[in-house]
């Protein structure tokens, strides 16, 4: 169930909120986590019984973690937590991969080829399984304490806004807003959870879902029916897509939340307006970027070592990062491309954007969109064939597209880069922030969240397209 389908708008959702808003405070938690169980289940009920079974081993060996009293008895129950986590997700997101690959060698080498049965990917994998480890983390770092209620641990893992597509809470980030989060409870922070949930509805519905539709057609013609400039201008509309789907799912989540009174951090900041690869991935799925840097990169060394070791440890960290999206070998030269560009910002790419100033936001884009184009692809060889069409594909005159595309296309580069003008991005923080509301920024904001609500039912009423890029990760 996804918060764009009509299901999850016109059913679940208002009866989850009915019945949230009516339970006393004792018992809101036990709503949101009969509602979460039953959002999973919608499209997850087959793996909903060993998803508790792991939820429960980890709460048990995170308690036994916290009462020992010897260092490395602590050490122990740490590494079999991530053991057993780590594992999970590899044989159901990786084992066709490593199959499928082990059986393409042993054909290679004259052997017959390896059949098996598929392993299916349980939805929320790759996030779940990222929060599961940074509770078990932050609690042996001493960070926080760990729960006392082996519910509240349950809702932590499986509160349904964030538990599909991030962003990717860590524990003490809402630890305390498990328990109490009274303080956030108040009418400015729903009507602003409410008015976010639509800004993010209109980006997947009314840009997004426009744009993927060009998109997949483009993406989905033989390359060579693709002349450079379409090839071009399907990536481009990919580009755009991934941003206002993703980013707009992000929004719904944090919108959700704040409804609920959760405070969810954000994970999105403007990111084709960035002027390098560098701080691309500090303003593109930021909880992701927070989650590789604290408990990866800076544990392999972070910054404290050589520069050779230095580069190493960042490829590393981003060829794993496009492995956690997808397991195929796209997705790992996908990691790898963007990791060759930290690189070389490091090397000299950085002092090249610093004399270009806001004119290196245009290569930055064009780098970004060569990437997408390999995390787009179903295949690392498709990619290859895209590729070769955008750069000597030869020029032809666009075929017809329609004024709406066009029309949403310039749409969505306006709402991409105007946060490169000054001050724009100052006045969405301060839009989207909305603690204490003036009479008149209310009235504002509530008519603004129905004109988008009404205008993005519609599109979902209109339309049976309706893909959410994240949904397969």
């Amino acid at each position: 169930m996804v918060f764009s389908s009509t299901l999850f708008l016109f059913y679940f959702l208002p009866g989850f909120l009915l019945l949230y808003f009516l339970a006393p405070h004792r018992l809101k938690n036990a709503v949101a986590l009969l509602a979460s169980l039953g959002f999973y289940a919608w499209g997850g009920l087959p793996f909903l019984a060993l998803f508790l079974a792991s939820v429960v081993v980890n709460f048990v060996l995170i308690r036994f973690m916290d009462r020992a009293a010897v260092p490395w008895h602590k050490r122990i129950y740490l590494i079999i937590s991530i053991v057993l986590n780590v594992a999970m997700l590899f044989y159901f997101k990786y084992a066709n991969f490593f199959l499928e690959n082990a059986s393409a060698v042993n054909s290679a080498l004259g052997g017959a080829t390896l059949t098996w049965q598929k392993v299916v990917l349980p939805i929320g994998i790759s996030f779940f399984t990222f929060e599961k480890l940074t509770y078990t983390i932050d609690v042996y770092r001493g960070v926080n304490r760990p729960l006392r209620s082996f519910w509240d641990f349950l809702l932590y893992i499986m509160l349904f806004p964030k538990m599909i597509a991030g962003p990717i809470v860590r524990f003490h980030e809402i630890a305390g807003q498990l328990t109490d989060r009274r303080a956030f409870d108040t009418v400015d922070h729903k009507l602003a959870g409410l008015f976010r949930f639509g800004v993010g509805l209109a980006k997947k519905v009314l840009i997004a879902n426009v744009l993927g539709a060009e998109a997949d057609r483009l993406f989905a013609l033989p390359p060579a029916e693709l002349s450079a400039p379409l090839a071009w201008l399907g990536a481009v509309a990919y580009t755009f897509q991934i941003y206002f789907d993703f980013s707009g799912y992000s929004d719904m989540a944090i919108g959700l939340g704040r409804i609920m009174g959760f405070q969810f951090p954000e994970n999105f900041n403007n990111p084709y307006v960035s002027r390098s690869i560098t701080e691309f991935w500090q303003r593109w799925h930021i909880t992701l970027g927070r989650w590789m840097r604290d408990y990866l990169y800076i544990p392999l060394g972070g910054n404290r070592v050589s520069a050779s070791r230095l580069y190493v440890n960042l490829w590393t960290v981003f060829i794993l990062s496009g492995f956690w999206h997808g397991a195929a070998w796209n997705f790992i030269v996908w990691g790898a491309f963007h990791g060759l560009f930290l690189v070389l910002d490091r090397l000299f790419l950085l002092r090249v954007s610093q004399r270009l100033g806001v004119l290196s936001v245009v290569p930055t884009f064009l780098v970004t969109v060569v990437g997408w184009v390999l995390f787009r692809a179903e295949s690392l060889g498709a990619a290859l064939a895209y590729l070769q069409r955008m750069f000597g594909g030869g020029l032809a005159p666009l075929p017809y597209f329609t004024t709406e595309f066009w029309a949403i296309l310039a749409l969505a580069a306006g709402f991409s880069f105007m946060a490169a003008l000054p001050r724009v991005e100052r006045w969405e923080v301060s839009l989207l922030a909305g603690e204490r509301l003036a009479l008149p920024r209310a009235v504002g904001l509530s008519v603004a969240t129905a004109v988008l609500l009404v205008l993005s039912a519609g599109a979902i009423l209109g339309s049976s397209f309706n893909p959410f890029i994240y949904f397969r990760f």
